[in-house]
């Protein structure tokens, strides 16, 4: 990565291997694989015509520095020495070859996964409904590793007048975790595959004291989810729902 001093700017680029992992969140391995699944879904330019300003490495970077953090585009292009409608074009242009397919996995028996809903404004109409967030939102179901803190899966978004256990289930993030044990708030009632905490007997009475000291642990590691959604919103990860020309597009790929 190079940096140019230009008197109060910086230019960052992606050929100074260092700084690669300080904005992506990957090694300098996984960057440049990232880098030639990107070229091979045609993000290098080939022909004659406009040519980008910047090389296919540093707009990959771009991007990921647009969505990791929570930088406006007129910020990030200031980084890379361009123009926000410049910043803007790259966004547009590669953000969709970034989009994984979904790939089916099977988790070893000590994996601990939690999952959990979200609700996420969309503009769209045809996808979302009103919900207790008083806006047309969508429930997004993430599941992420209790260890590691990533994202394991995320399903299909479902209206958001769903509660979680039926989003659960119509989302698909029910078929994510094969093998491995799975934490949920006591909304998921109803769901065998979930693990969640002990409730208190009908009759009103209390819980036993090894059930309640139960209910303490899973309630400090399933706040992890929280966690992670709260990084999600206070990142550009989701902006993209909310933008009109996104539309369903953006929600049927896991660039969202």
């Amino acid at each position: 990565m190079k940096i140019v001093d230009l008197g109060v700017e910086q230019v960052i680029g992606a050929d100074r291997d260092e700084w690669v992992p300080v904005f992506t969140g990957l090694s300098v391995r996984q960057f440049r694989r990232l880098v030639r699944v990107v070229a091979g879904r045609g993000g290098e330019q080939t022909g004659t015509g406009w040519r980008w300003s910047l090389p296919l490495a540093d707009r990959v970077l771009l991007i990921v520095v647009y969505y990791r953090t929570n930088l406006t585009l007129r910020q990030v292009a200031l980084l890379f020495g361009v123009s926000k409608s410049a910043a803007h074009r790259v966004v547009d242009h590669l953000a969709p070859l970034l989009a994984l397919a979904p790939a089916a996995r099977r988790h070893s028996p000590d994996t601990v996964l939690i999952v959990d809903g979200t609700l996420v404004p969309v503009h769209d109409r045809t996808v979302t409904a009103s919900s207790k967030n008083y806006r047309y939102s969508v429930n997004m179901q993430v599941v992420i590793d209790a260890n590691t803190w990533l994202a394991v899966a995320v399903g299909r978004p479902v209206p958001g007048n769903h509660n979680d256990c039926t989003a659960f289930r119509d989302s698909g993030a029910n078929t994510a975790f094969r093998g491995a044990h799975v934490m949920a708030y006591g909304g998921y009632r109803g769901n065998r595959q979930v693990i969640m905490p002990y409730r208190r007997p009908r009759d009103s009475g209390e819980l036993p004291a090894w059930q309640d000291q139960l209910n303490t642990v899973h309630k400090r590691v399933r706040a992890r989810v929280e966690h992670v959604f709260a990084r999600m919103k206070w990142w550009n990860t989701l902006i993209e729902l909310e933008r009109p020309e996104a539309g369903q597009g953006c929600l049927g790929t896991s660039r969202c």
